[in-house]
């Protein structure tokens, strides 16, 4: 089946990177939704489905658009929010986007706030 618009191919993307990602208690997901006017954080257990703590350009003062430095400032408050809640550890959930640009922006922000990204496969890690 040939897909013809670019919503139907980030959401076969999408799909296809759920099945990698899974969220738990101790690291949860962190889902990244980007539309045309805003950015979306959520933390999310999966095991118990659940969403831990959010936040949005909605929720940040200081969220002029939604370009770079609006994402720097979501991934800052998404680390805070994180914080908050007793979250230290997360597997980042790009929604079928590309690991680029805002979604990117947003995920080194956090970091550089202080949240550990952990790998998808949590057995690999595991096992270590």
């Amino acid at each position: 089946m040939i897909v013809k618009n670019r919503k139907d191919q980030r959401r076969r993307r999408h799909m296809r990177l759920r099945q990698r990602v899974q969220g738990t208690a101790e690291r949860p997901r962190m889902a990244i939704y980007i539309s045309n006017k805003h950015m979306y954080v959520q933390f999310i257990d999966d095991t118990a489905s659940h969403t831990l703590a959010a936040t949005s350009t909605l929720a940040v003062e200081d969220a002029a658009g939604c370009n770079l430095n609006t994402a720097k400032v979501v991934g800052e408050q998404a680390a805070k929010t994180a914080a908050e809640k007793g979250i230290a550890r997360v597997v980042v959930d790009r929604g079928g986007f590309r690991y680029h640009g805002r979604i990117k922006q947003i995920v080194e922000s956090a970091v550089a706030a202080g949240l550990r990204i952990s790998d998808a496969a949590p057995a690999a890690e595991e096992a270590k």
